[in-house]
């Protein structure tokens, strides 16, 4: 039996996934989590064989929970998200996973990846593996991208500055060449399109 951990949390998307994952002969849900920390706290507690973690959950997402677990408990984490962009699944692979699809996959499809997952073998959905290998190089300098980097958890221009020791002006001169190559009016936005195409 192939003991799972289901961690969505949207409500109804989770107890429906459990419940048709509960029907398979040889899958057995032992906990449904509605947020990163719960998930990661449940997983160290009851170790299961295959966490099914939702990217986009408050607090910790899917990728920050298989990245802790990864040090912790020896299971083996599955990604699902609505948002299959490259950079997600970048950030994925560095965190360890062994699986990563999106949520359009039926229920009888994600039975068959956690088998495989389980089994020791990895899954990467096709699509989004391709769309990751043909990814733009960034229209950002590195340095740019250095100041998106420190900044993408909303720290301010001083703490930027102070992080990769340059004036504060500078990092203003920096966030304004990224917003104006972006067309984007904010940094936040500019952060979330970095992240999207996986430039950091």
């Amino acid at each position: 039996m192939i003991r799972v951990l289901l961690a969505d949390d949207e409500g109804m998307i989770r107890s429906a996934l459990a419940a048709l994952l509960s029907l398979e002969p040889d899958i057995e849900i032992i906990a449904q989590c509605a947020d990163g920390q719960q998930a990661l706290t449940e997983a160290v507690a009851l170790r299961p064989d295959v966490c099914l973690l939702d990217f986009e959950m408050p607090g910790l997402d899917g990728v920050d929970v298989a990245a802790r677990l990864r040090r912790t408990v020896p299971t083996r984490c599955v990604i699902v998200t609505r948002h299959a962009r490259p950079g997600v699944l970048r950030r994925a692979l560095a965190a360890g996973v062994a699986g990563f699809l999106p949520k359009t996959r039926g229920a009888e499809e994600v039975a068959e990846i956690i088998r495989q997952v389980a089994g020791g073998a990895r899954y990467i959905d096709p699509e989004v593996a391709a769309d990751a290998l043909s990814v733009d190089r960034p229209p950002l300098t590195s340095r740019e991208l250095d100041v998106l980097r420190a900044g993408r958890r909303g720290e301010t221009t001083g703490q930027i500055a102070r992080s990769l020791s340059l004036a504060p002006g500078t990092v203003r001169n920096h966030i304004s060449a990224i917003l104006a190559k972006l067309s984007v009016s904010t940094r936040q936005q500019a952060v979330i399109l970095a992240e999207e195409h996986g430039w950091i």
